[in-house]
């Protein structure tokens, strides 16, 4: 009666994890129904027709409130994620600098280094070679989150 009652519960198991966790794969659905099947042959074996058709009953109700409760989606709403991103991408340069505007080279800029142009920090990409550290810059272009800069 134990092993009937393990072999149930193993069944319901492994629905569960076909239709949760490995859809399509049908791994779970051929070992829920070895298990139910050999549920349902050992509930005849040694229980008796009466036994058999009760286990029978037992792994068709036990299978319906599996995938109903499986499938509903307040089940799972515990185990999901509802954290909202409240971040946001930093501002483009070209929103508070604008062509013309000068500044100076903070690092060596060979061609990439950092700015700054009205005391704030950027990064910047220089059209020449390379431009030294506290070198005069003025704003010649923008390309993407870069500023683009030659020496004045």
């Amino acid at each position: 009666m134990g092993l009937i009652a393990i072999l149930l519960i193993l069944g319901a198991f492994f629905l569960v994890a076909e239709l949760v966790f490995l859809p399509g794969v049908t791994l779970g659905a051929i070992l829920s129904l070895v298990s139910y099947g050999a549920a349902i042959y050992l509930g005849f074996d040694r229980l008796g027709f009466l036994g058999g058709i009760i286990t029978i009953g037992i792994a068709l109700v036990l299978a319906l409130i599996v995938t109903v409760i499986s499938l509903r989606a307040k089940t799972w709403r515990r185990l999901a994620l509802n954290n909202k991103v409240e971040g946001k991408s930093n501002d483009l340069p070209d929103q508070k600098v604008k062509i013309g505007d000068t500044g100076i080279a903070v690092s060596r800029l060979s061609p990439m280094g950092k700015v700054e142009i009205r005391g704030e920090m950027y990064e910047a990409k220089s059209i020449d070679k390379y431009i030294d550290q506290r070198t005069l810059i003025e704003v010649v272009g923008f390309e993407n989150f870069t500023i683009i800069v030659k020496a004045v």
